[in-house]
């Protein structure tokens, strides 16, 4: 059965779908959905009417993080979470912590438009940098290029689609990855050059442009939403 997924090359999360059935090698037909402009029938593929969804025969999930876990467990080879129990729960604390406390505290920078509200997101962006730096990556990767040692992980994936988009921190938030951080810098570099990675990647230009409606708080689609009323 071949995966279908429906996807947006400007969205983070489908992103992070792609990575894995790349990493993977699994065969997969591809619909790209224009976020500004959804079909009338994604209401039916998609409940949350958000990407990506993937369809597996009569099988249908959506939320990232939970159709990559799905993934790893049908397509099992290669492994992208680590086979001991306790390296598999940290494994799924990062993904955690991706979901509910970086991921967030990004958007939530682009979207302040109040000076002081942005330096307190700044702030925090930057203690989970350090935090992933120093108890995450730091620890975890025993001199290994990726976040558990010589090969990538769905922990790597859940984070590395908002590295690509650092340009529009640096551009519309002047915020670089901090001197500190030299795992992530080193992690950052090795995710970049992958072939999966190099497959789909978009120029810095492409999300500058694609992220001027979140720098400037007129993003209307259901991430900004959720973001603003979280």
């Amino acid at each position: 059965m071949t995966v279908e997924i429906y996807s947006a090359s400007v969205c983070p999360f489908a992103h992070r779908t792609r990575l894995t059935l790349l990493e993977k090698g699994v065969e997969f037909n591809l619909t790209e959905i224009d976020l500004e402009n959804k079909p009338d029938w994604f209401a039916e593929v998609s409940p949350y009417q958000k990407v990506p969804v993937i369809k597996h025969g009569e099988n249908r999930i959506w939320e990232s993080a939970i159709i990559n876990e799905y993934l790893e467990e049908v397509f099992p080879n290669p492994p992208l979470m680590p086979q001991q129990p306790e390296k598999r729960a940290l494994a799924r604390i990062w993904i955690d912590f991706a979901e509910t406390r970086f991921v967030n505290a990004f958007y939530k920078m682009l979207l302040s438009q109040d000076p002081e509200k942005q330096q307190k997101w700044k702030r925090d962006f930057l203690n989970h940098l350090l935090f992933m730096e120093q108890e995450g990556i730091g620890k975890l990767s025993g001199g290994g290029s990726y976040w558990f040692g010589d090969s990538p992980s769905l922990v790597d994936i859940a984070f590395y689609p908002w590295f690509e988009r650092w340009s529009v921190l640096a551009h519309y938030r002047n915020f670089s990855l901090p001197p500190e951080c030299k795992h992530l810098k080193q992690w950052r570099e090795a995710m970049s050059q992958r072939d999966s990675v190099q497959a789909i990647a978009n120029p810095p230009d492409f999300y500058i442009s694609q992220y001027e409606k979140y720098a400037y708080n007129t993003a209307s689609g259901i991430t900004a939403q959720e973001m603003r009323d979280s």
